[in-house]
């Protein structure tokens, strides 16, 4: 009697192309600075996260790629509306343009 072993389970990625950017969102505040707990649905989508990975970059008027501002470990402020969520695996995504990301926080 031989025992089938599971084959490992290979973790997807979303690589982005271009001048796009994959981020993860931060986690939303739990209460407010009163103290009071806020239920999942009275908590505003926070509009930081940190990005996971970067594309090759955006072509310029003469062909040449202009590489990203943002690396791949930064933590970034972008617009409250700002990509597409993407669930890969447990992790829940955005995929968006760098010209959405507003600031990198230092």
């Amino acid at each position: 009697m031989s025992a089938t072993k599971a084959a490992p389970r290979k973790k997807s990625t979303l690589v982005p192309l271009g001048d796009r950017v994959v981020v993860q969102r931060e986690e939303s505040e739990q209460k407010t600075s009163g103290g009071i707990l806020l239920p999942d649905t009275a908590k505003d989508k926070p509009a930081r996260g940190v990005v996971v990975s970067v594309g090759d970059g955006k072509l310029n008027d003469k062909g040449v790629r202009q590489p990203l501002q943002v690396k791949p470990g930064d933590r970034v402020v972008f617009t409250s509306y700002a990509g597409e969520p993407f669930k890969v695996g447990d992790d829940e995504l955005l995929l968006m343009r760098e010209d959405d990301i507003l600031a990198v926080l230092g």
